[in-house]
């Protein structure tokens, strides 16, 4: 798909994306995405469209004002939310440059991004719409100049939420700050969620703790799991020593669970 005609409205965008729906890719989705009664992703509503297919709208739809994206984030399509949340990707990248790192305009214009994000935080609702938004605005904040006040108190508040997806974003977009070389805030994090009773958590704290053997250091992972692979759920686990040797995933696996 290739869109040669920008888009300048939320409207225009919508009425574009519902006109490429795809009844036969809706039905993969909506199982692919747990969207079943008593599923996490309970009542999520699908177009169909693959996410490539929704990277061309944003690429298209770069004109649509600010204000108006809130009108996608509050869609009742799944592809739609996306689209409103890769479009605040795109503008907060746009700022976060390093020419403009410590510029005052674009400091203010990075914060009403986040502040936007978290406002409609709960239509962040499955976890591919936290996995591709949260790192790349919440976390490439944490990296950057800021006036919103403190930042690991925002991130705690977001830990702290009784919202799953809430939780997710707090140890999700730790993999910015570990790419750059700072694992605290994925460990701060990853055992703030330790207990976490959801098996996306699970997967979500053991992925981002991989990411800090892979792009830190291995011997620090080793430091955290010799004090906490005994109370770790099993799927976190796993993730975690996805990058070991057969022999030294074995170990860490026989470790008993508490």
């Amino acid at each position: 798909m290739y869109l040669c005609n920008m888009m300048k409205t939320a409207k225009e965008v919508i009425l574009y994306m519902e006109s490429q729906r795809d009844e036969r890719q809706r039905e993969i989705l909506m199982g692919f995405f747990k969207t079943a009664p008593g599923d996490y992703g309970e009542g999520d509503e699908f177009l169909g469209l693959k996410v490539p297919q929704t990277r061309e709208v944003v690429k298209a739809a770069k004109a649509v004002p600010l204000s108006e994206i809130p009108e996608l984030l509050t869609s009742r399509w799944h592809e739609v939310r996306l689209c409103g949340f890769l479009l605040l990707v795109s503008r907060f990248e746009a700022l976060a440059t390093k020419r403009l790192a410590a510029d005052e305009s674009a400091i203010a214009g990075r914060d009403a991004i986040v502040q936007l994000y978290l406002q409609y935080a709960e239509q962040a609702n499955n976890w591919d719409l936290v996995d591709l938004s949260a790192p790349k605005i919440l976390g490439r904040w944490l990296l950057l100049p800021t006036h919103l006040g403190d930042k690991q108190q925002l991130i705690d508040g977001l830990a702290r939420s009784s919202s799953l997806w809430r939780q997710r974003m707090s140890i999700v977009c730790t993999l910015a700050t570990t790419q750059e070389g700072d694992p605290s805030w994925c460990l701060r994090y990853a055992e703030m969620h330790l207990r976490h009773s959801h098996d996306l958590m699970h997967k979500a704290v053991g992925w981002m703790l991989r990411e800090v053997g892979k792009r830190c250091s291995m011997d620090l992972l080793r430091q955290f799991l010799e004090q906490h692979a005994c109370e770790m759920p099993r799927t976190a686990l796993r993730y975690a020593i996805e990058q070991m040797a057969d022999d030294e995933r074995k170990y860490w696996m026989s470790i008993p669970a508490r």
